[in-house]
């Protein structure tokens, strides 16, 4: 075998870019290759798309058009440009998310790199509820019977307000 036939580094070292340095620099170069021109700015509804903040760029736009966005503390729209020290605040679903501009790109990234190009402020999400739906049916058992519909109700808190014969026994 010839040698330097194995491995892509430039260096002649092998590349296998397994080492923690390595990939913190190919990570840098995806973040530098999404950055855009001398120059030329982004769109806040493209910045949040970019790093992941939103599923896709309408939903970036037509949350800045909701009111849903705010650039240091002023409501948006989709066209403003963003900047490096830019705090973003964005409502959506349900969630409040503070970040601020890190790094400036255009292009979506990985979540790797998109973790990279903001510093995320953002309140810690609510707990969710532990608690198992009462109530729920198996499928396919057919439409409950009156009986079946009591007993659902008792399970959910629900009754006849008049104490009735679906009311909760009193006792």
């Amino acid at each position: 075998m010839a040698s330097g036939t194995q491995g892509n580094g430039k260096d002649g070292t092998g590349g296998g870019g397994s080492d923690a340095a390595g990939a913190d620099a190919k990570v840098a170069e995806k973040a530098v290759a999404a950055a855009p021109a001398t120059g030329e700015t982004v769109r806040v509804d493209s910045w949040i798309w970019s790093v992941r903040l939103v599923k896709t760029r309408s939903m970036g736009a037509s949350a800045c058009r909701g009111g849903h966005v705010r650039v240091n503390g002023e409501r948006v729209k989709p066209a403003h440009t963003v900047r490096v020290g830019d705090e973003v605040r964005l409502r959506h679903d349900g969630r409040e998310r503070v970040v601020v501009v890190k790094r400036v790109i255009r292009k979506r990234v990985g979540a790797a790199v998109a973790a990279e190009c903001l510093v995320d402020n953002s309140p810690p999400p609510p707990p969710r509820e532990a608690v198992a739906p009462a109530g729920v049916r198996d499928r396919g058992t057919g439409r409950p019977t009156k009986r079946d519909r009591r007993e659902l109700e008792r399970l959910r808190g629900l009754g006849a307000p008049d104490g009735g014969p679906g009311a909760p026994p009193t006792s």
